[in-house]
Formats: structure tokens, sequence, C-alpha cells
């Protein structure tokens, strides 16, 4: 990112993509932020960053606007197009659940995003927190918003977890490519494909998050049944049903002299088995009968 002088955005009426822009792009800049329209010359420097307005979209000129593409145009929004331009727009879209239903709403209308959705139409604003209304009100009622400011920091905050919290996700999951191990476990006729992540130093940040974030990235989550991965509060291993994969209850394995915790509702266990054929066992212990399955 450029060490921004300025950040542009429309006047009016503040909506969450151009604010959650304005937080990303002043998470490593003290560029001040005005609420209005862009100059030729703005939209032509690339030191000023125009988000939301100015008709233009040109990474290159760090020019974010979405309101000049066609109406069958996928769904974005200016905080889409920031993302795009710093290289994490698609670990965004698929761990942020809430981005894909904002991208929506800003360029659909809160109609379509509920039918998108599968919702009612009041579900919409239902959904809305006192802390989003106030954020909004508070960075449209001013015309300039410069470093210092309350609404300025906090907007910035904001922009820094966000931007930390992908490159979290980003490191969890190529740590996981690179050292987990695929198993295969039979269990009678069925067969439980499980991802295991090894004890390492360093550890992924979440090892169960990580790992869960792997599966979906690799595309795997028709396949893998379970996760087994590093216990931060131990020296073992959790294992966990990967989707609620129908077929596993660890909650039958509790009474196991290895297995310290298994949760009643049958989603996960702590073990202090380190050897990847006990914990294999462990797996297998824990697919139901196909009758219940079924059932």
């Amino acid at each position: 990112m450029p060490d921004l002088k300025r950040i542009v955005t429309h006047p009016g009426g503040a909506h969450k993509d151009d604010l959650l822009a304005c937080c990303v792009l002043i998470a490593g800049t003290d560029a001040t932020i005005v609420r209005r329209d862009p100059t030729e010359e703005e939209l032509l420097d690339p030191e000023v960053a125009v988000v939301d307005v100015g008709g233009s979209h040109d990474p290159t000129l760090w020019n974010f606007d979405h309101h000049q593409f066609p109406r069958e145009h996928a769904p974005t929004c200016a905080l889409s197009l920031v993302l795009g331009a710093l290289g994490v727009y698609e670990d965004a879209l698929q761990f942020c659940d809430w981005l894909e239903p904002a991208e929506w709403f800003d360029s659909r209308g809160p109609n379509k995003t509920a039918e998108w959705l599968g919702v009612p139409r009041r579900a919409i604003s239902q959904l809305n927190s006192p802390i989003d209304i106030t954020l909004l009100r508070r960075f449209a009622g001013q015309a300039e918003h410069v470093p210092g400011e309350p609404i300025y920091q906090y907007m910035r905050f904001v922009g820094q977890d966000l931007l930390e919290f992908l490159r979290a996700v980003r490191e969890g999951i190529d740590r996981v490519a690179e050292l987990s191990e695929r198993w295969s476990v039979a269990a009678g006729t069925d067969t439980v494909e499980t991802i295991f992540l090894p004890r390492t130093d360093p550890m992924p940040e979440e090892p169960s998050g990580s790992v869960a974030r792997y599966v979906r990235a690799a595309g795997l989550n028709a396949v893998i049944g379970a996760t087994v991965y590093p216990d931060r509060r131990g020296k073992g291993y959790g294992i966990s049903r990967f989707e609620d994969d129908p077929r596993l209850d660890f909650s039958q394995l509790d009474g196991e002299p290895d297995v310290h915790f298994a949760h009643k509702s049958g989603f996960m266990c702590k073990t202090s088995a380190t050897d990847p054929g006990r914990l294999q066992e462990l797996i297998r212990g824990a697919v139901k009968p196909p009758a219940e399955v079924r059932g």
C-alpha cells in the first residue's frame, strides 16, 4: 500500500462498504479522510485513494468505485475492490461470512439481499447493531477525519484487526498445507477421510480453525469427515467431525482412559493419545452404527 496522503469518499449518508474500505486503507497510513466528490487531479493521483465515488475502478491509481459497473455485474462493493487491490479478497470472501451479504446489500439493496439469503425482509434490519448505526452516523457527520480523533482510531483498529485476521488465516492454511497428512480411516464398510495436523513448533495460532479453513480452501468440504489437531491446552490432540459429519459421535468415547473430554453433543473430543494408530482407533470408535446414521 502506498503512503497515501488523502482518502476521498462520498458525502452524505455513509454505508458499510465505504466505511470499511476506509478502515482498511488507514490500517497502514495516516491519510486524512475527506467526504466530498473527488477532483480530476485526485482521480489521477496515486497518492490519493478515491473510494465509492468518482466513477472509476483503477487499482493502479487507488480508485475504487463500483457504481459504474453494469447491472449484471456480480455483487461488488467498494470494500471488495480495496481488498482485491491488497490481494486478500478471495480469502476474505471465503472466511469472512459477512462480506458477501455486505456486497449484496450495497449493490442490490435490502429486498434482493433478503431474497438471496432466503430470509424475510425484516430480518435484514433485525440484524442491525447499535455499534454499526453509531459508527456510520458519526462517520457521516463530519466532512473530514484525521488521525488522533476517536472515530479515526476506532476505524483504524477495525481495519488492522481485519487485515491481521486475514494474514493469520492465510498463514495457517499454508502451514497446514505444508505439514498435514491425510488419513483414510477404515471403519467397517465405511471410510472416514481425515486431515491430521502433527504437533510442530511453531503451531498455527488456531490449530483447529486452521485445519478447518485448509479443508475449505482445498475444496475438500464434501470429502473430509474428521480433523485431528494439536490440543492447545495439553500435549495430546483434539478430534472433531468436520461440518457435523452425521456418521461421527465423539460422545461415544466418553470413558476411554485416554479421552479426558468428550463433548456431550458429540462434535469433538480431547485425548492425551499421540500415536497415529491410536488416534485413528478413536475415530473408528466414534463412528455410529449405520442404522443410527440413516435414522
